[in-house]
């Protein structure tokens, strides 16, 4: 099999328009959640989120703005950034050396953004003003379409949708596609752009979301036994990955190796996780077993960990399942501590983050982890990022339906 590894990263989150940002403000365990100022939340029982900041109009022209959905336009810019960062120009590509390119990104919602408003027009000014620009804006594969438009990529081409585990799956194909030969660069990851009037009620109302609306920053508690729910995140991440030895041969820096993936179902229920923690903790095993390394080969786990009370005290129990005895001596943490949880994007950005660990040698903290949860009992790294060097990692992702994905990345040996 080929082996992988990841050449760029580009992001737009809560924390920042960028990597570096993004990077910088993780180590410093700061907070972007803040009130909605999007629309008027008076009415929800939830007022704040983990909102992008960005002024589209400097971005994109007033037709592109009509063409997109949010979701999308996330997408967009941040595979800019990642084939930058990669070193990698499409426009000096040839068709054939494109038709090696491909664009595989996850969303869990997809177009919700776009749905709201037409349905508004629909609703108050009649049928004959939706917008022509409708149906290509809100479907889900508009993400990965979009993005192999926009960059000449002229390989396979698709969009997972599994819930929060959506872009997992997409970098699991990605990593797989390169593998098989299918294909010897992969423009991965995933988007998301879901707080609308709509989808917060939705979430509020089945009381997922923290209601913490007298200390924002504090709402997004991951493994703290205060914990009362996530906090909705918004924007994307995508990486490239590609394969070694075509990395090599052009000279690129590499900041680490995709070795395995792990995906499997609770079968149990559509939102609520399985209690003994068995599925994921047969993900992160497949991935292990994937990448041909033993639990006590590493050395950190980028967690789900929502901060819902379910989740974090399972997400425990199953790694303990997966790693016996070394779960004690790995360090963990949550990225969602700090720019909420971006559903179907949110495997995305961990591994950006994740692959940002392996190569600096730091993981950053689990912020508001105050009051130790008897049931939540590992090393979170609470209150400050940590030197720490990493040669192999799990990113865990877990998802309504019961999705759980689970993958491997370390330094290339």
């Amino acid at each position: 099999m080929r082996r992988v590894v990841i050449t760029g990263l580009g992001t737009i989150n809560a924390l920042g328009n960028d990597v570096e940002t993004t990077w910088a403000r993780l180590l410093r365990s700061e907070s972007g959640v803040g009130p909605i100022t999007r629309f008027d939340s008076k009415d929800h029982v939830v007022h704040f989120a983990a909102s992008v900041d960005l002024d589209l109009a400097a971005h994109f022209s007033v037709p592109d703005l009509r063409k997109y959905d949010l979701f999308t336009m996330w997408a967009l810019l941040s595979s800019d950034e990642a084939l930058r960062d990669a070193g990698i120009a499409m426009d000096a590509l040839d068709e054939k050396q494109r038709e090696r390119y491909g664009s595989i990104i996850g969303t869990g919602i997809g177009g919700i953004t776009g749905i709201e408003a037409q349905h508004i027009e629909l609703l108050e000014r009649g049928p004959r003003r939706v917008s022509p620009h409708f149906v290509p804006k809100i479907m889900a594969n508009a993400v990965s379409g979009q993005v192999a438009i926009r960059q000449g990529l002229m390989g396979t081409c698709f969009t997972t949708s599994s819930a929060c585990a959506s872009s997992g799956h997409a970098m699991g194909m990605a990593w797989r596609a390169i593998q098989w030969g299918d294909a010897d660069v992969i423009v991965t990851g995933g988007a998301e752009s879901a707080t609308t009037p709509l989808s917060l009620a939705g979430f509020g109302n089945m009381k997922a979301l923290s209601q913490r609306n007298d200390d924002p920053q504090a709402a997004s508690r991951p493994f703290d036994k205060d914990r009362d729910g996530f906090v909705m995140g918004e924007g994307a991440g995508i990486l490239v990955f590609e394969e070694l030895e075509h990395a090599q041969k052009r000279g690129a820096r590499i900041y680490a190796e995709v070795k395995g993936y792990g995906s499997t179902d609770d079968a149990f229920h559509i939102t609520a996780p399985k209690e003994d923690g068995r599925g994921p903790a047969r993900a992160m095993l497949e991935a292990m077993r994937h990448a041909k390394l033993a639990p006590e080969a590493f050395q950190y786990i980028n967690a789900h960990g929502t901060s819902t009370p379910y989740n974090d005290a399972i997400e425990t129990r199953a790694i303990k399942t997966a790693f016996g005895a070394h779960a004690q001596k790995l360090a963990i943490s949550s990225t969602k501590s700090m720019l909420g949880h971006l559903l179907g994007a949110s495997s995305a950005v961990e591994l950006v983050v994740s692959a940002l660990s392996v190569h600096h040698k730091q993981v950053h903290p689990t912020r508001n982890l105050t009051t130790p949860d008897p049931e939540c009992d590992l090393d979170y790294v609470p209150g400050a990022a940590r030197d720490l060097e990493v040669k192999n990692l799990l990113s865990n992702s877990l998802g309504f339906g019961g999705h759980n994905v689970s993958i491997c990345i370390g330094r290339v040996d």
